[in-house]
């Protein structure tokens, strides 16, 4: 690594705010930023605990580091809201500048031909996309395997799973491989990374942010989002993100729904007079959840402490094993969208279908059952069962709003996930409760409650994300609710596997 200025910095958590805070007074550069950031990838991507969250470094990284610096020499100001901040990208966001994947080995090199709207908006905001991240294949799964990238492993515990599917940005986050990085979330996939790395994951309302230009699942469940290691950071993502994208007919239901600054929402005080509504229901009764449930009890005497009241909600209807049963739709869905998404790459695209795709054999085999299911699937229009889950969809959005309206609720909590992540090995990630928000469309963040007990394989113990939901387009409610928590707790601890590098 280069020579840093006279009053190094530490790159190890920083915040954006706190790079900012160091470009202007002149103790680091964006080229210097970069740099820190890719010594660490390259101590402990590949090497090291060999987490395998990178699947590509953007080549112009450096490049775009120094016309930003250059920019800055010359004006003394930034050049927008996220000027210099290194992103980590989950591979099914298109990027022109690097390949775009979706994790399988036949895309290595498919170079999309246009940009999505969230990581143009970033750029224009002055990011600098740094790296693509592995994810479980097409996004398709919880436990972050691909056949392009292999398994990522979790920084805080080297035998499990970083959640998923947005894994690899989840690991990259927590071990200060970027600054900040972005996910999908379809059932769980920015959440579940979260809540596995001692992260914030915020899904926002469907149609707060473009989808447009990201590998689609599913049109009824995919919302775009962040994963950061602090709500302010995920509250200035978001004011970049949102906003009405013609490519992207559901964000016209967000006009009017965006507040002036997320950020104007970041107030420690936040939980005072707060209803939160805990759902019981979505909390496991076995031994296997004794430690995923006391982390909760805390985070339950936090809302308390910050001036909140914390009234138990019990509703058998709301089983979240039961949703992920009735009502998941991706299967109907995935096949239109997939295939249009490959007719949009044109002759870049390696297989022309997602029967071609079968046919090859070359992607993630346990995929398979799913990839066939949904290639049979001919008219989904007209499928009673397809058309009966979307019934459903409705009649639990509305129970969801009835329940917090009957108990005056500001938001509903849960743990979101009922046991600890899984260990790799395991065939799925299970007893996730993320799938309320993924169908309803609701907004949710879920934001570090704890950590489980200490191990040899986990220093820290495990982590633990508690899920917060809102009624749709109270999103910045729940950056309200989730930075006094935030405050109030102060939970997030950076993994031991991938400390300070030594200069």
């Amino acid at each position: 690594m280069p020579s840093h200025p006279a009053a190094p910095f530490t790159i190890e958590e920083a915040t954006i705010a706190s790079l900012h805070e160091a470009i202007l007074n002149g103790r680091t550069t964006c080229v210097a930023i970069v740099e820190a950031y890719l010594a660490r990838i390259a101590a402990y991507d590949k090497d090291g605990p060999a987490l395998a969250a990178i699947l590509a470094i953007n080549p112009h990284a450096h490049e775009i580091a120094a016309r930003l610096d250059a920019e800055f020499a010359k004006t003394g100001e930034l050049a927008g809201p996220l000027h210099g901040i290194p992103v980590a990208v989950k591979d099914n966001y298109n990027t022109t500048d690097m390949p775009t994947s979706g994790g399988n080995i036949l895309f290595k090199n498919t170079v999309p031909p246009t940009e999505s709207t969230v990581t143009r908006k970033l750029r224009e905001a002055g990011a600098i996309i740094l790296a693509k991240t592995n994810m479980h294949e097409w996004a398709l799964a919880g436990i972050t395997i691909s056949s392009l990238g292999g398994q990522t492993k979790n920084p805080y515990d080297l035998t499990r799973t970083p959640g998923g599917s947005s894994g690899g940005t989840g690991a990259a986050v927590a071990a200060n491989f970027a600054t900040v990085g972005l996910a999908t979330d379809t059932m769980n996939s920015i959440r579940s990374p979260a809540s596995a790395n001692s992260l914030v994951g915020f899904r926002s309302t469907r149609g707060l942010v473009s989808r447009a230009g990201v590998i689609p699942v599913s049109h009824t469940q995919d919302v775009t989002g962040a994963i950061t290691r602090s709500v302010e950071d995920a509250a200035i993502m978001l004011d970049v993100m949102a906003g009405f994208d013609p490519t992207d007919p559901a964000t016209a239901y967000g006009v009017n729904h965006i507040p002036h600054s997320f950020t104007d929402y970041l107030d420690a005080d936040g939980l005072h007079g707060a209803r939160i509504g805990v759902l019981t229901s979505f909390f496991g009764k076995g031994a296997i959840h004794a430690e995923v449930n006391s982390v909760i009890a805390n985070a339950r005497d936090a809302f308390r402490s910050a001036g909140a009241s914390v009234i138990e909600i019990t509703d058998p209807a709301l089983d979240s094993d039961a949703i992920l049963r009735d009502c998941d739709v991706q299967k109907w869905e995935f096949k239109a969208l997939f295939n249009a998404y490959l007719k949009s790459l044109g002759a870049r695209a390696p297989v022309k279908s997602l029967r071609e795709l079968i046919a090859s054999g070359r992607y993630h085999k346990p995929l398979e059952e799913f990839l066939m299911a949904a290639d049979a699937i001919e008219t989904p229009e007209s499928d009673p069962e397809y058309l009966a889950r979307l019934v459903r969809i409705e009649g639990l959005r509305d129970r969801v709003l009835l329940l917090m309206a009957t108990h005056n609720l500001d938001a509903l909590a849960y743990p979101l996930q009922k046991r600890l992540v899984h260990t790799i090995g395991d065939p799925h990630q299970s007893e996730r409760t993320g799938i309320l928000a993924g169908v309803t469309g609701f907004p949710a963040v879920t934001v570090p409650a704890g950590f489980s007990q200490p191990s040899a394989e986990a220093p820290l113990g495990v982590p633990v994300g508690l899920d917060i939901l809102a009624r749709p387009f109270e999103d910045s409610r729940l950056i309200r609710i989730a930075y006094a928590f935030e405050q109030a707790t102060k939970i997030r601890r950076p993994p031991h596997s991938t400390p300070p590098l030594t200069i």
